[in-house]
């Protein structure tokens, strides 16, 4: 083909990418001026590969580097990193009303049934409806008070267990037995005597666990929305999502028609799922019906994931540290003798 028989549109056409990427840089920087330092981006996957197999180690070490405050690049989200008392202490209380809402994430919003729950709900009238509910209904003084005899018997049992353990010098897995504690902890406030006889508990709590791994795990699509719902798709992690969503339903709804059955033996334990059914029941006399069954399978939800992985995860932090620094654990060991005694 001779070069006068190529249309003068097509060299536009070649260069138009490349003139639309100069005008987004340009773009970017008139709008980079009051953003936060940041470290060198790649295209793509912005500061991803700068983030290695402990996360919180390589935030600590870019943010010597570029300050208490900076901007990293993750994928599509742009993410403000604050590592220090007084810039956190700025965002969570002078600019509260900026940063006290979750951002939404497709994954997340199916689990917790559209954000029902108080710990990822945004912010606004229904958040602090549900806020207060909580304090009063769940975390009061009074609450707290009446389940003290549940958290003394499962305490009990943990050190129990783990005295026997050490008295016969066997390895104990501390994961597993915090796990186990916390879960039948949280199960026993939450459902009071519910125990389903058709109920799998074991596999209830392997679901939760696969719950945790899947929402602190990597999800393409939220990083990378203009192509990761391809990567999503082929792994079938939508599928895993609705599969566990399905299963945790199917448990709270039987926890919820146990509790509703008229025929159950009353207890004197309230537990936290009367009180959550007592409020749906009362919000539905004064024409109000924001508070339905499936919110309350979001409160459950957040309150026993919240429960079983915050705790355990603590107490096995802070017991690696001891296991690492024997000159305190040393001092812990003496001030728990000097309280307790030798046995």
């Amino acid at each position: 083909m001779a070069l006068d028989d190529i249309p003068i549109w097509l060299p536009l056409l070649l260069f138009l990418p490349l003139l639309l990427l100069m005008k987004k840089k340009m773009d970017d920087r008139s709008q980079n001026k009051c953003l936060p330092p940041s470290p060198p981006k790649l295209p793509i996957i912005g500061n991803l590969h700068q983030l290695g197999e402990l996360p919180h180690q390589s935030l600590c070490q870019l943010s010597k580097q570029y300050g208490p405050v900076m901007l990293l690049k993750l994928g599509g989200i742009p993410t403000v990193i604050i590592s220090s008392a007084e810039a956190a202490r700025e965002a969570l209380k002078v600019h509260d009303l900026d940063c006290c809402s979750r951002p939404t994430f497709a994954s997340s919003k199916r689990i917790l049934s559209n954000y029902g729950a108080i710990a990822f709900a945004p912010y606004g009238d229904y958040w602090k409806e549900m806020r207060k509910s909580s304090v009063l209904g769940l975390f009061s003084v009074k609450r707290v008070q009446s389940n003290q005899f549940i958290r003394e018997e499962e305490v009990n049992l943990l050190v129990n267990s783990i005295g026997h353990s050490s008295s016969s010098a066997t390895p104990i897995d501390l994961s597993k037995k915090l796990f186990a504690f916390t879960a039948n902890l949280s199960s026993r406030m939450a459902f009071g005597n519910f125990c389903g006889s058709d109920l799998d508990i074991e596999r209830f709590r392997q679901v939760v666990h696969e719950t945790e791994a899947m929402l602190g795990s990597f999800n393409p699509s939220e990083y990378f929305p203009s192509m990761g719902w391809i990567m999503d798709k082929f792994s079938r992690r939508f599928q895993r999502f609705e599969r566990i969503f399905l299963e945790l339903d199917n448990f709270f709804q039987q926890v919820i028609d146990f509790h509703l059955n008229p025929d159950r033996k009353k207890q004197e334990h309230e537990g936290i799922i009367d009180v959550l059914l007592r409020k749906e029941r009362e919000q539905i006399k004064s024409g109000d019906a924001r508070f339905t069954k499936q919110n309350i399978k979001a409160v459950l939800m957040v309150l026993f994931v919240g429960t079983v992985d915050s705790v355990t995860t603590t107490i096995i932090w802070a017991m690696a540290e001891l296991a690492k620094n024997p000159r305190v654990m040393k001092k812990g060991q003496d001030e728990i003798r000097n309280f307790i005694g030798n046995n």
